[in-house]
């Protein structure tokens, strides 16, 4: 059964600092991609960032570019995501995704397996 766990979610004040983790099992993802996404209450699950399995090429949505870093370790099936100058709007539950192929993809239906989610919440 494959399993994605997500860690590292909270509370942070805005400017703040948090770092996200999943674990996955069941199955190895280093040649496929892995990423982020997140969903605000009352939004649509969007996508965050998200790296080939080479990776080589990290991609990001524009709202988070600049502040957030995504990275993987594939000997170790995990990917990690580093978000730094937070802000309120950044508040959400955030998913971590794998998909099949070694795409990259924005589009959430192109991941095969979620994680259950953790929660981001950023004070003003």
């Amino acid at each position: 059964q494959v399993q994605l766990v997500e860690s590292g979610g909270g509370l942070v004040q805005a400017g703040g600092s948090l770092r996200l983790s999943c674990a996955s099992s069941g199955r190895t993802f280093s040649r496929s991609a892995m990423g982020w996404f997140r969903q605000a209450p009352g939004k649509e699950r969007e996508f965050v960032a998200a790296m080939t399995w080479s990776a080589g090429t990290a991609y990001y949505a524009d709202s988070v570019k600049g502040r957030f870093t995504i990275s993987r370790d594939n000997a170790e099936n995990s990917v990690s995501l580093q978000m730094n100058s937070l802000k309120p709007e950044d508040t959400a539950v955030y998913y971590c995704v794998a998909a099949t192929r070694p795409v990259v993809s924005r589009r959430p239906n192109d991941y095969n397996y979620w994680g259950q989610g953790t929660q981001v919440t950023v004070s003003a």
